[in-house]
């Protein structure tokens, strides 16, 4: 009798393609999290420096990742209440608008959310919420007052090409003057242009008299009148503007290189050690230097093309130039 064997056929589990490819990739993306953390050198722990923006190993020493971009708040909270307290959203604000810019705008296009134009009785309803909005926003004459102020000094700061910072500052300036009282019997608009002026020669960013006299609406006596009483009743600390602060615009303008810039700025030192700075404007002093040294390094900008950027006549150049090349080593190579 022979014995039989029965082979009992039993299924396998079959994997496909996709599924080995996704465990692969599981196992890939296990091992580099256990690389993460441990060190690629000697496989000891890595841990995160935070002050640093690094991940160092703890037993070589090895950093493993540094520049690390700290995505959460620059302000540090330690309760709940505290957290709530210093969390904000929106843009910053700013002391260019009346109401720190904490204020809301209802916008003039008559469009609802999906661009639709909305009907004759929505575009009354939207125009009423704007003139409430607006009467909400200054309701009271200081606020009106410092309103029409801010908007002055940023339509002046815009024609003049003066930066933020500026402007910022310029604005505090004003509101200090508005806070103390100062504007009884002055105008809105001789202060504000005071407040810029000052704000100007505070940023090291100066503007002369006549460049702010054209942008604003008062004329140069009530702009000189009314500076010098700001900055003597606010205790304003401003230096006398240096001609050398003017020559970078001045040589950007004229298109002057890097070497006739450095020669104005050496001969505008050399002035300076002369003692010809003293009773003499700035503006005309670095107009004269650029002048100057347009010819020493033999560029083509005449007299003219600098009175027109400097704002100053023809003749203040040349009294000017000549007695900066009589100052300067640079008179003998002239001549």
């Amino acid at each position: 009798m022979s014995d039989t064997t029965t082979t009992t056929d039993v299924e396998q589990p079959t994997t496909t393609r996709d599924e080995r490819t996704d465990q692969k990739t599981t196992t890939e993306t296990t091992s580099e999290q256990v690389d993460e953390r441990v060190c690629p050198e000697c496989g000891g722990p890595v841990a995160s420096v935070e002050a640093r923006g690094e991940r160092v190993c703890e037993d070589c020493g090895l950093v493993v990742e540094e520049d690390a971009v700290d995505r959460g708040p620059e302000w540090r909270a330690f309760d709940a209440g505290e957290r709530d307290e210093k969390s904000r959203v929106g843009a910053p604000t700013t002391k260019m608008m009346h109401d720190d810019g904490l204020s809301t705008n209802i916008g003039w296009q008559n469009k609802d959310a999906y661009g639709r134009q909305l009907s004759s009785s929505q575009r009354q309803k939207m125009q009423r919420l704007r003139t409430w909005n607006e009467r909400f926003r200054t309701r009271d004459s200081k606020e009106r007052n410092l309103k029409q102020a801010l908007g002055e000094i940023d339509r002046m700061a815009s024609s003049l090409g003066l930066p933020k910072n500026v402007r910022e500052t310029a604005s505090v300036i004003y509101r200090r003057a508005l806070n103390e009282d100062l504007l009884p019997g002055r105008s809105i608009e001789g202060v504000a242009t005071a407040a810029l002026y000052a704000a100007a020669r505070q940023a090291g960013t100066p503007r002369s008299l006549d460049e702010i006299a054209l942008v604003s609406r008062v004329d140069k006596m009530e702009l000189t009148r009314t500076y010098r009483y700001v900055v003597r009743e606010l205790n304003l600390e401003i230096q006398p503007a240096d001609p050398v602060q003017y020559v970078p615009r001045f040589a950007s303008e004229l298109g002057l290189s890097d070497e006739g810039e450095r020669r104005a700025r050496m001969l505008l030192d050399n002035a300076r050690n002369a003692g010809l700075h003293s009773g003499k404007s700035p503006v005309g002093l670095a107009a004269a230097a650029v002048y100057a040294a347009a010819l020493l390094t033999n560029e083509k900008v005449t007299q003219s093309q600098v009175g027109d950027v400097a704002n100053v006549s023809e003749v203040t150049i040349r009294n000017r130039y000549k007695e900066l090349l009589e100052a300067s080593d640079a008179g003998v190579a002239l001549a």
